[in-house]
């Protein structure tokens, strides 16, 4: 018998862009579009800034974008780290049950890690879709096997 890891890591190995319905495509947008913009005002935080100027110690041939800032590039985990950081920075980006900032976390990772790849094994747009929605959905189940989530609620 499979275990309940092997399970999950089946099932989240078998979605492919064909499992994106409509409506899924529609709300990831509306939440890829909040956490850019929430993204994009906090890159003037001071906590942003300091995360910034620490990043620049890292170099790479392989870079991913800093948001806000075209001309400076990091490799794509200090990229992530550094984006993540400006879109939660504000405290304004999306929520779900139990507690987590869902978005915040994985658009960052996705969009980093789609900038890294060689121009001719670039992914399509419902790639980058299908690869938000299994970070996101991960993220979720996650939380939902952990006992320490299921008291988050009740501890605030």
């Amino acid at each position: 018998s499979q275990t309940i890891t092997g399970n999950f890591a089946s099932v989240i190995h078998g979605l492919n862009t064909n499992h994106l319905t409509d409506q899924v495509i529609q709300r990831s947008k509306r939440m890829i579009l909040d956490t850019l913009g929430v993204g994009l005002l906090g890159t003037s935080t001071e906590v942003c800034h300091k995360v910034k100027q620490y990043s620049k110690i890292y170099s790479s041939d392989i870079s991913s974008t800093i948001w806000g800032h075209l001309d400076f590039r990091l490799p794509p985990l200090y990229a992530a780290f550094v984006n993540g950081v400006a879109v939660h920075s504000m405290d304004f980006d999306d929520t779900w049950h139990p507690a987590t900032h869902p978005s915040g976390a994985v658009l960052p990772a996705v969009i980093a890690l789609s900038e890294a790849f060689p121009q001719k094994k670039k992914i399509s747009g419902l790639d980058l879709l299908l690869a938000f929605n299994v970070g996101i959905e991960v993220q979720g189940r996650l939380l939902r096997f952990s006992s320490e989530a299921r008291n988050i609620p009740k501890r605030y």
